[in-house]
């Protein structure tokens, strides 16, 4: 057993406690019924799965599923983007000190990554330093857009660039989606919003130079990358044909593709094939999205499900890449 799982969340004690002492504050209510957790979920109060809070919990599925160690990031509906910067920056500093605790727990089969409050960049940078001195996290989680902001947008470049020098990396992981409309019914802000999001947030980055000043910054994109991986000859093309495409960047879209890291939350066996062919196995690790239920039960069974996988590739998208991002190769 050593495969690594950069995509499994967490809604820590630390931050549960502050919501269900203050849930004005936090705009999110949780309570008890029937000994277990609820919280409220647009609108409506749902179960709250005990892997998201219960570390021992986390750590039986982590076992069931295979996986040696997992990097606990919070799960989207707790990023509080849209809180006042005063309730936003408690709230990352709560749930990265709950996070360094179930981590402290279990050292040898936990790590962490930050979550930082985005809409107060100077503080995000502040928390983000703090978060790397006193726990030792090697990673960063921020959504694909802040409140339809797109981070390639220059107000986010110090931060991005602190993350570069930290020698840190960013998980992106949606949370919600910029473009708005058509995805009101059948859970298509799920099915499709949440990788638009992500491919919007990469063609931002691509198209607008953003990335032509953050050089070694390194960005896993979640759920396989949305539809980059697919549509990367479009923007290709695009780039070469549409003025507008290539005005802020020489650099073609494809050579930047090699920037990013996926993991292979991809749930079709011929999708996970074109990944790799696309990106190489290097560029790729597992993500279980573990406690989700658009995460994987069985991951490995999944990547093993994968037509043609190698030794190497198997190993690679394990374990290798993973242990690289960390600094643990």
């Amino acid at each position: 057993m050593n495969a690594v799982d950069l995509h499994s969340h967490v809604i820590p004690p630390t931050i549960i406690d502050a919501m269900r002492a203050d849930p004005a504050r936090f705009g999110m209510k949780i309570e008890a019924r029937d000994g277990n957790l609820h919280f409220e979920r647009r609108g409506k109060l749902s179960e709250m799965e005990r892997e998201f809070y219960d570390i021992d919990a986390k750590l039986a599925a982590m076992d069931r599923m295979g996986i040696e160690i997992s990097v606990l990031s919070v799960a989207p509906p707790i990023y509080f983007y849209a809180l006042s910067a005063e309730a936003g920056l408690a709230a990352a500093q709560l749930s990265n000190d709950g996070i360094a605790q179930m981590v402290g727990k279990y050292p040898a089969r936990l790590r962490g990554m930050a979550t930082l409050p985005m809409q107060d960049v100077d503080a995000a940078i502040v928390e983000l330093e703090r978060a790397v001195k006193e726990h030792g996290f090697k990673a960063v989680e921020l959504g694909t857009s802040v409140e339809g902001a797109q981070l390639a947008e220059s107000k986010f470049r110090p931060l991005l660039k602190t993350i570069e020098q930290l020698g840190c990396f960013i998980f992106a992981h949606p949370y919600s989606c910029a473009a708005k409309g058509g995805m009101d019914d059948y859970e298509l802000f799920n099915t499709v919003g949440y990788p638009l999001d992500t491919t919007l947030m990469v063609a931002n980055l691509m198209f607008s130079g953003a990335l032509d000043d953050l050089k070694t910054l390194r960005i896993v994109l979640a759920h396989g990358g949305g539809f980059v991986p697919y549509q990367i000859g479009r923007f290709e093309r695009g780039h070469r044909h549409r003025p507008a495409a290539s005005a802020k960047t020489a650099s073609s879209p494809r050579e930047m593709l090699k920037r990013f890291y996926f993991d292979a939350l991809t749930h079709d066996p011929q999708s996970t094939r074109h990944l790799i062919n696309r990106v190489g196995a290097d560029r790729i690790v597992i993500g279980t999205d573990n406690p989700f239920n658009m995460g994987y039960d069985e991951p490995l069974a999944a990547l093993d499900a994968t037509p043609g996988l190698t030794a190497d590739e198997r190993d690679a998208i394990c374990s290798r890449t993973a242990r690289t991002l960390l600094g643990e190769s």
